[in-house]
């Protein structure tokens, strides 16, 4: 879904207000179902979430912690509900032979650094993570489902958007109220800059709660500068994307914002390609697009990768070896 602009408006907004009841119900099942106790995993966990709804930078922050517990000498495995894919698993992806439609986008691009596992069971998956081997499961996304007993919970937030106007779904994109949702983490990863991310990252170290400060490293930063462009994402904030592309010196002369997750179909490819034709443009998108594109469309789309970065590595690292000491 489309994020709604009230979500970013101060609470009082009228629609905030009407759906605010709601809020408090929903809001109030999830925290409860959240402090339940969940099923010993047969391996430590690290979870990666966040505290609302829609895209944080989840899977690139997965990404970044795998590398470094492998670099500190910890075998993970990735384990995801594989939203957006029909096969409820548990099931260990490969990227040569599964698509987006049966396991999801974000397991795939996960599958091509580390094994990765989707289950809509949380403990039968971590189980088939062990036994491939992981020493630590990363839990990408799942702050919210109590099903396993997690050993380190981070929460990823995007310094753009904060958590919004504070209330939770649908008054506003909390999944549950932040008073409610600190307990359950250990620290911060604060993704890029901005007021509403300072906002919770002022309250973290107030909590004393580390904030490992992020930033979003485009793979390739050469060779967009004076290229025209149509850019097209479906991520939970289509804009950063743009405003990446324009930082490499990119002329976007059309940009189209779809849904999270958004399943694209030909016609609305074939619309982009006429439209990048018509401009003498080049079709760009992200990866996490681009594996859901259908196979003969992905030749003719460029490509921009990014990788998360930390400010402060090394303290990442001590907190990562304290949670998960070698055996």
């Amino acid at each position: 879904m489309r994020p709604p602009g009230f979500w970013s408006r101060p609470p009082s907004h009228p629609l905030a207000r009407l759906l605010a009841p709601a809020g408090r119900l929903y809001g109030g099942l999830s925290a409860d179902r959240m402090d339940r106790a969940g099923a010993m995993p047969p391996c430590p966990v690290l979870c990666v979430g966040n505290f609302t709804l829609g895209g944080a930078g989840k899977t690139p922050t997965a990404l970044a912690l795998a590398r470094l517990l492998r670099e500190l000498g910890r075998a993970p495995a990735f384990l995801s509900r594989g939203y957006g894919g029909r096969i409820a698993g548990p099931l260990i992806v490969d990227p040569a032979r599964h698509a987006a439609a049966e396991v999801g986008d974000e397991p795939l691009l996960l599958a091509r650094a580390e094994t990765t596992v989707i289950a809509r069971d949380r403990p039968a998956g971590a189980r088939l993570c062990a036994e491939a081997g992981a020493e630590v499961i990363v839990m990408d996304d799942g702050l919210q489902n109590p099903s396993l007993t997690k050993t380190l919970s981070l929460a990823v937030v995007d310094g753009g958007a904060g958590n919004g106007n504070g209330l939770p779904f649908p008054a506003g994109p909390l999944r549950a109220p932040l008073a409610r949702q600190w307990p359950h983490v250990a620290g911060l990863v604060l993704v890029g800059e901005g007021a509403p991310g300072e906002t919770l990252a002022a309250e973290a170290g107030g909590r004393g709660l580390p904030v490992h400060r992020a930033r979003l490293v485009p793979g390739e930063a050469s060779g967009w500068a004076g290229c025209r462009v149509v850019a097209f994402a479906g991520i939970g904030r289509p804009e950063k994307f743009f405003q990446t592309l324009r930082s490499l010196g990119a002329e976007i002369v059309a940009e189209r914002a779809f849904s999270d997750h958004h399943p694209f179909r030909p016609d609305e490819l074939a619309v982009l390609s006429a439209l990048a034709a018509r401009e003498g443009a080049e079709l760009v998108t992200t990866e996490k697009d681009a594996v859901r594109l259908p196979a003969e469309a992905r030749a003719a789309v460029r490509v921009l990768r990014v990788a998360l970065t930390f400010d402060d590595e090394a303290r990442l690292r001590r907190q990562l070896e304290a949670a998960f000491p070698r055996a």
